[in-house]
């Protein structure tokens, strides 16, 4: 088999496999993002048979993945019309979704698809979240393979947040054009445009040193310390990171359903098989 078709096979199997092991019959609401690999994700869903996922509501993360959902004949509820519960939102179960780039602490870049704002509302709403994509995605440092981090800004602010990324060491950051598919900007389901920026690669917690503080020098930033820089700045709605803590890691601190990070990474390997990565 050429090399694309196992990929293509293996990721099928990544998702069948993160879909047997994550999505217990007793679940009822489960998030669904967005991405090649989640189409296998929703067609495991499907092959379990309409008395297993029959009790079961679909929230997606875009227009991609909610006509996806239609298109599968399950049942979908947006993010803002699920029920209450105890005067709080019901949390999902679980969450499937895919990455740009997964880092050896299973931080995510996501955003390529310019779905990342309400892919991050899907994800913080679950009580775990579990990533499935190829392992062309695999990374050890973020920005390492997908060089830039998307970020979702008000229009009006566009030019203020570049200037903004460019003393932050993102010298070449730039608004994401619409082309081919339409003249202009990329603009969100949100009514959003997308800045990607680069930046080198982004530094873990035990990259730091007395001499990489990991504050920005030279563009060099920790994650954590990155992130909170991005949102600080007028003008950002949200940011493709996906980092800090797991549902995992949530659950055991006054932090349950802030959750970022999933708790495992299925990739479909050139091989032909599944790797698994688990959260630390």
């Amino acid at each position: 088999m050429a090399d694309a078709t196992l990929i293509e096979a293996a990721k099928k199997l990544a998702a069948a496999r993160a879909v047997d092991e994550h999505l217990l019959p007793k679940y009822k609401y489960i998030g669904i993002g967005s991405g090649s690999t989640v189409v296998y994700v929703v067609e495991a869903i499907v092959g379990k048979g309409p008395e297993f996922y029959g009790q079961m509501t679909f929230i997606p993360t875009g227009s991609q993945s909610k006509g996806l959902i239609r298109k599968a004949g399950l049942t979908l509820c947006n993010l803002d019309e699920r029920p209450i519960l105890d005067g709080l939102p019901v949390a999902l179960d679980v969450a499937f979704d895919g990455a740009d780039e997964v880092d050896e602490e299973l931080n995510l870049i996501k955003g390529g698809g310019a779905c990342l704002l309400q892919e991050k509302l899907v994800a913080v709403a679950a009580r775990k979240f579990i990533a499935v994509a190829d392992s062309r995605k695999q990374s050890t440092r973020l920005c390492t393979k997908w060089k830039t981090i998307p970020i979702e800004v008000v229009p009006l602010a566009a030019p203020d947040v570049l200037s903004r990324l460019r003393t932050m060491g993102s010298a070449n950051a730039t608004i994401r054009s619409g082309l081919p598919n339409k003249a202009g900007e990329c603009v969100t389901d949100n009514g959003m445009w997308i800045i990607d920026a680069p930046f080198p690669p982004l530094l873990l917690s035990k990259d730091l040193t007395a001499e990489t503080e990991g504050k920005g020098m030279n563009g060099v930033w920790h994650i954590d310390l990155l992130a909170q820089e991005l949102l600080r700045v007028p003008g950002v709605v949200e940011i493709g990171l996906f980092h800090e803590s797991n549902g995992q890691q949530a659950a055991s601190l006054p932090k349950e359903l802030q959750t970022q990070k999933p708790i495992a990474a299925y990739f479909g390997m050139p091989n032909g098989e599944v790797q698994v990565q688990l959260a630390a």
